[in-house]
């Protein structure tokens, strides 16, 4: 019976502990996508270049008219333990003015402007001349909390997204196109956490205007942090598991414990004769 009671009472004290857990990793930021960009006016135009990149949230769709030859950019952010994806969509000229076949290419940078791999996805694609719109997509690796310096992961921070067309007849370039861009995550889990974490996330800088005086305003960064800020590392469902592992080694202890001792009482020996 005192077996009974003492599995019983830590297996409701191990309810209790996966009850908290449960509800810290609701309530952590890093458990779900940064935004949904709902409430907030989807970007209308790309930028030029990094410095210039527009600055959009996950799970919002993005356009910009442009000309064909054109480098679009965007940039959007993406925080440990999420693993991006971002798709693309150009809808092209009348096929009655078109020339040939183009191709068009999809690349993703990091804050350190490293170009990330795509593990899923089709980052180029040609489209003939008859095509009315081509679309792209890449899916990144699952962005770390931190890494090595010589090492080539993604890091929490800023991720620019460059489109552009690589292969094109001549009197092609300059026609009018429409691109549309979305950036989403999902969450890896515990899994892909990692021990550490960034000072600091991987984000643009503030610069100083060109006439370089103690009064001079600064510009801001051009993408913030996601919604709820960033998570840092800290929190991933490993805690769960390792919280887990160290309720069953209890109870296996208590119980293996329990069993072995017997009584509690030395048996009474009788005195000799």
């Amino acid at each position: 019976m005192r077996t009974a009671h003492v599995l019983t009472t830590a297996l409701l004290a191990g309810a209790a502990l996966f009850g908290t857990a449960g509800a810290a990793l609701a309530d952590d930021p890093s458990a779900s996508p940064s935004g949904s960009g709902e409430g907030t006016a989807a970007p209308t135009e790309a930028g030029t270049g990094f410095r210039t990149a527009t600055a959009i949230k996950q799970d919002q769709r993005a356009t910009a008219d442009a000309s064909t030859g054109d480098y679009l950019y965007w940039v959007f952010p993406a925080d440990a333990g999420q693993r991006a994806t971002v798709r693309t969509k150009i809808t092209l000229p009348e096929s009655a003015g078109r020339h040939g076949t183009s191709t068009w290419q999809l690349d993703v940078y990091d804050g350190l402007r490293r170009r990330q791999a795509c593990v899923y996805g089709m980052r180029t694609r040609a489209a003939a001349k008859e095509a009315a719109s081509v679309e792209l997509s890449c899916t990144l690796r699952t962005v770390r909390s931190w890494a090595e310096p010589w090492d080539n992961d993604p890091l929490p921070g800023s991720y620019y997204v460059r489109l552009t067309v690589v292969g094109i007849p001549e009197e092609d370039l300059g026609q009018p196109v429409r691109a549309e861009v979305e950036a989403t995550s999902t969450d890896a889990g515990g899994a892909q956490a990692g021990d550490g974490s960034l000072a600091a996330p991987l984000v643009p800088g503030k610069v100083q205007t060109a006439n370089d005086t103690e009064n001079a305003p600064e510009q801001a960064a051009v993408i913030g942090e996601p919604d709820g800020g960033w998570s840092s590392g800290w929190w991933s469902d490993r805690w769960i598991w390792t919280a887990a592992g160290g309720l069953l080694g209890a109870l296996a202890g208590i119980a293996g414990y329990s069993l072995t001792r017997g009584s509690g009482r030395s048996p009474r020996v009788p005195p000799a004769s």
